[in-house]
């Protein structure tokens, strides 16, 4: 019996039809192989060609990872302190907006929504 030459032969984009294509990405999608690998078995020769393939024809956001994948972002104080400032600014309008809507609920229904504070019903307790 003769031994079975695996035989690389080397492609021209006009070989790639959309199938092929489809299932390469579909296989290195699936965890099968890496898409270096996928390069090597089927014989692709561009560096990006699957890389390419991944991002036109896939179903994963290759173009925007997860932020958790994402390098963090090392803020400097100055940005610090305006994200903060903005998130306070955001929660001061937040805490509007709810004081508005309790008082037209009780203007509308006649009964108070709001607690009463703890200072004012427990002033003799120590």
């Amino acid at each position: 019996m003769d031994k079975l030459d695996t035989v690389k032969v080397k492609r021209t984009q006009k070989d790639y039809t959309l199938g092929f294509k489809l299932a390469v990405v579909d296989s290195v999608e699936k965890g099968d192989m890496t898409y270096k690998q996928a390069q090597a078995i089927y014989g692709i020769q561009g560096r990006s060609t699957v890389l390419v393939w991944l991002r036109k024809h896939g179903k994963l956001d290759w173009i925007h990872p997860p932020k958790s994948q994402r390098m963090p972002h090392k803020e400097t104080p100055a940005q610090t302190i305006k994200r903060l400032e903005r998130e306070l600014a955001d929660a001061k309008a937040h805490n509007l907006i709810l004081g508005k809507i309790i008082e037209v609920f009780d203007g509308e229904h006649g009964a108070s929504v709001r607690k009463k504070s703890a200072t004012a019903s427990s002033g003799n307790s120590k």
